[in-house]
């Protein structure tokens, strides 16, 4: 029996004992991280931001096994907030769709939640109305016309049902009660509302596709609140990718018992406090960044070097090389060469261990580089040659 099916259902509750020394644990790690951003000037404090967005959209998706383009979401985000960002890519229609449910959810956490802002939402995340190849109610409750919405897993023939959410016909109800008790006076703590609201939205499960992703972000907006600040420093979602695998068995678990969340929510905190010690590694790259520029600062760079540096200082993937600084910049080969060429005399480069059409190149360490002078790391500039 699946918790909706109980003669209880919807009355979830917790021992808010068994709780309180998580909740007061997460309160403070909160308290602390928007003290220490609060410290930062204003720059740092937007990177950090672009940063903690551009992780939420990208994890947030592949949570539900899609990969988005980590710099065309960047991108979106960074234009949306009219934030400086050199070298911004185009991002096609689903990637602003979900950066664009994020930011009402994150920006807009004062405004109520309503069935049409949940439209809205479901609409912006499958803006063709087709989930792959299949065609969907975008903008809709589902209609389970095609048999009852399932979870399932394994493959076709063999497969496992780990949920079966309400028929459709009580969906309609069922959404009217949630949104009455989220937009009702709030008598609970922010935060152990968001655990509530997560698993009681993915419960009832509205939606053709997309729920999990929709009720990621009804979290966010109550962490927003529990916060009281739009500003975002640290990812939920981020977390929850980490921890998938435990996610989704103690979801499975907690919708076949009773009405007694509290394993649930304890997790939930836990996690949450493990997203927020996370934001101190960003904080520490934020920091970093800073100071590598402060340490180049006495001689310019060009843009298409800032771009790439950029990259490189935000967890640049794979290895760079000749060929992908050219097609990164849209520049020739030989413009990408001396590009680089001059950041490696300046100190700023250096040349990994492979040779050949294999060189690729890395961040020289910050103490390492001395603007608008040699380094002592001329060992390390390779040959006169074309790099590769």
């Amino acid at each position: 029996m699946y918790m909706h099916e109980r003669p209880d259902w919807p009355q979830l509750h917790w021992n808010s004992e068994a709780l309180a020394g998580l909740l007061a644990d997460v309160r403070h790690r909160q308290g602390r991280l928007l003290g220490q951003m609060e410290a930062l000037g204003f720059g740092l404090r937007q990177d950090a931001i672009l940063r903690t967005l551009t992780e939420d959209v990208v994890k947030s998706s592949e949570i539900e096994g899609e990969k988005l383009d980590r710099e065309a979401v960047r991108s979106s985000i960074a234009r949306r907030l009219g934030m400086e960002a050199g070298g911004l890519k185009a991002a096609d229609r689903n990637v602003e769709g979900v950066v664009e449910m994020t930011l009402d959810a994150t920006r807009n956490y004062d405004k109520p939640l309503t069935e049409e802002r949940l439209f809205g939402w479901h609409a912006s995340l499958f803006p063709t109305g087709r989930s792959g190849m299949r065609r969907i109610r975008a903008g809709k409750w589902r209609d389970d016309k095609d048999g009852p919405m399932q979870v399932v897993s394994g493959p076709v023939g063999e497969e496992r049902v780990h949920f079966e959410a309400p028929a459709a016909r009580r969906v309609e109800r069922e959404m009217r009660g949630f949104l009455r008790w989220f937009n009702g006076e709030a008598k609970v703590d922010p935060v152990l509302k968001a655990g509530m609201a997560h698993l009681w939205f993915v419960t009832i499960h509205p939606f053709d596709d997309g729920n999990g992703r929709i009720a990621r972000a009804i979290s966010d907006l109550c962490l927003a609140r529990s916060d009281n600040s739009s500003q975002r420093f640290y990812s939920m979602s981020a977390q929850i990718r980490e921890e998938r695998k435990a996610y989704y068995e103690l979801l499975e678990k907690t919708q076949q018992d009773g009405m007694d969340i509290t394993p649930w929510q304890a997790w939930f905190l836990e996690c949450l406090g493990r997203s927020i010690s996370g934001a101190a590694t960003l904080l520490g790259s934020v920091l970093a960044k800073a100071r590598f520029w402060q340490s180049v600062g006495q001689a310019p760079v060009n843009e298409r070097q800032r771009k790439v540096l950029n990259q490189l200082l935000d967890a640049f993937e794979g290895k760079l090389t000749t060929s992908k600084w050219a097609k990164l910049t849209g520049s020739s080969q030989d413009t990408a060469y001396r590009d680089i060429l001059d950041l490696l005399e300046r100190g700023i480069l250096v040349r990994s261990a492979e040779s050949g059409r294999s060189t690729s190149y890395v961040l020289a360490e910050v103490s390492q580089v001395q603007a608008g002078g040699k380094t002592e790391r001329r060992a390390d500039t390779p040959e006169r040659r074309r790099p590769s």
